[in-house]
């Protein structure tokens, strides 16, 4: 059976890798072949591949040998011959094909598990075993989960965008701070957690995005918590094939299957919104649409989400921006208004409409808590207005989505900021001759430790790491008698 390879333009726009696969590429083969006996994990693994990738694999599911390399290469267009071997070589990595050089077949593991995946077979419990229903309480319907999720969720950014602002937002739980902090998201600052810039690129992206960011540091914590690994990656797969609101005889998902790594796992995953229980001593759990959409392209969030970056939020945008830095955004969401009061100076709020101004000092305040100018343009692009859009789509030549004016000054505003720095160091000075200066200048900047000299007053300014060498090549200097190399030595800040 002839196999077909994308042409080259479609690879070339095409989306990127999704970003848990170098995660799963570093892993041994011996982690992944147990995550393989899993067809849960397996089938979530599919689901991540490139197209390329999936129709290379489902071309060797139903052999039952190994074929040639050369016999599937002919079947591909000269042309696409790279992107042909490109998914070889991540097929290769992930252990899926053991030996491509030679001969394709299928890892024998991966091959069974995603049999019984598709056609159904196998008892191992990977998909979830459903709970007994329970007559006393009717299971959660679908609007409950996303209601829930959608408040764990906003929570963490909420509290993200909220800190320093002298807001009281609701504080998520321990566990979830301490991925913020760990994650390089939120930084302490002055005693309390506050939003970094990696922090606020953060926002920009979508919430499947962010979502894997931070499961992506959840799980690089895994060995110090003396977790296994494999049975947590076993359970996130397990949660993304699971159904979401279930309407037949079984209502929820028991917990009594589960070993003790993934039973550890439903208290953070409950914090992140990812799994619901009535309380937590509960032995049945239903998993949430964050769950449910780990690995598939489905928004993970209603459309109708806070954070205005799942369904058509993002492609709308809200956000018109004038030329006199005045600032108009079309949202009545509290989480979309705490992050423009993190750049934007708000002047009046109506029910379905906020009005600001980008000032020096708002915009100074944003630089200060590590928000570059470059990510506070990059957020009125992103949320630009339709109308911004449209406007710009009608002219002939060449028009910035955003005025050109408002642009240079915020990056303005951020060279002022940068044009001073400061730093702790001492002064040389008094040098009893030139040959002095230059000899001890000479051996400080062998040392690298030189900010600042000026030949002509026979003086430099170093830094306090080099204080230590330089002082005491003075003074071996002058004690061998090399003349009157003494140095006026002053701390100070420059």
């Amino acid at each position: 059976m002839p196999i077909a390879v994308e042409k080259q333009e479609e690879q070339t726009s095409g989306p990127s890798p999704h970003a848990l696969l170098p995660f799963l590429q570093s892993q041994s083969q011996t982690a992944l072949t147990r995550l393989y006996n899993r067809p849960s994990s397996c089938l979530s693994i599919f689901r991540l591949l490139a197209p390329v990738e999936r129709q290379l694999v489902m071309n060797l599911l139903w052999l039952e040998s190994a074929i040639p390399t050369n016999t599937m290469s002919s079947w591909v267009v000269k042309e696409n011959k790279k992107f042909f071997d490109e998914a070889l070589a991540q097929l290769t990595r992930l252990h899926i094909l053991p030996n491509p050089s030679a001969k394709l077949g299928l890892n024998p593991t991966f091959k069974t598990s995603l049999r019984h995946a598709i056609t159904g077979g196998g008892t191992s419990g990977s998909f979830g075993v459903p709970a007994e229903a329970d007559d006393k309480r009717g299971p959660p319907s679908v609007e409950i989960l996303d209601t829930y999720a959608l408040e764990r969720w906003e929570t963490i950014l909420h509290f993200m965008v909220s800190s320093g602002t002298g807001q009281m937002p609701t504080k998520p739980s321990q566990g979830v701070l301490y991925l913020l902090q760990r994650s390089k998201l939120m930084a302490p600052t002055q005693g309390t957690l506050q939003i970094t810039s990696s922090g606020f690129q953060f926002l920009l992206h979508t919430p499947h995005a962010q979502l894997w960011e931070l499961l992506l540091q959840y799980l690089a914590m895994v060995e110090e918590r003396q977790m296994d690994l494999v049975e947590v990656l076993s359970f996130l797969f397990m949660l993304s094939t699971m159904e979401l609101g279930r309407v037949r005889q079984f209502h929820d998902y028991s917990a009594e299957s589960l070993s003790d790594t993934q039973k550890a796992m439903l208290e953070d995953l409950r914090d992140y919104g990812l799994i619901w229980q009535r309380k937590a001593t509960s032995r049945r759990f239903s998993p949430t649409r964050l769950a449910t959409t780990l690995t598939s392209s489905l928004p993970p969030l209603p459309t109708a989400s806070g954070t205005g970056t799942s369904g058509t939020g993002q492609t709308q945008g809200f956000i018109i921006l004038e030329t006199n830095y005045r600032l108009y955004a079309y949202t009545d969401n509290p989480l979309q208004t705490a992050v423009l009061n993190l750049f934007v100076t708000m002047k009046s709020r109506f029910p379905n409409l906020v009005v600001g101004s980008i000032t020096r000092d708002s915009v100074r305040k944003a630089l200060s808590n590590g928000i570059t100018a470059d990510q506070i343009i990059s957020y009125l692009t992103t949320y630009a207005h339709p109308q911004m859009r449209k406007n710009v789509s009608r002219c002939r030549s060449f028009t910035p989505l955003l005025p050109v004016t408002v642009q240079d000054q915020i990056r303005l505003w951020e060279l002022e900021r940068n044009r001073l720095k400061s730093q702790e160091g001492f002064l040389y000075t008094a040098f009893a001759s030139q040959a002095d200066y230059e000899y001890v200048l000479t051996y400080a900047k062998q040392l690298d430790v030189v900010l600042w000299e000026n030949p002509t007053k026979r003086c430099f300014f170093g830094t306090m790491e080099g204080h230590a060498n330089i002082r005491g090549f003075i003074e071996r200097r002058t004690a061998a008698g090399g003349g009157g190399a003494g140095a006026g030595l002053g701390g100070g800040g420059f």
